[in-house]
């Protein structure tokens, strides 16, 4: 099961829905193309927000992150 769920709502939000159902946060990154991506420290968090947050789930496939990493080496 996967702990990472793409949410069309933004940070707060998202944090704050997460302290209210006592899901543990483990990585939010914003999106291009607007909302986040939360990763939850449990597959079993990540399954609550699922249902609790079900109106507001992205489709995975349509996402595009931003790169982290640069494209050339530092060095």
């Amino acid at each position: 099961m996967s702990r990472a769920v793409f949410l069309g709502l933004n940070e707060g939000q998202v944090v704050s829905r997460c302290l209210k159902e006592k899901v543990r946060v483990s990585l939010i990154e914003r999106l291009p193309s607007g909302g986040v991506r939360l990763v939850c420290q449990s597959s079993e968090g990540a399954e609550r927000i699922k249902v609790v947050l079900q109106a507001h789930i992205l489709d995975e496939k349509a996402i595009t992150r931003q790169r982290h990493r640069p494209t050339t080496p530092l060095w």
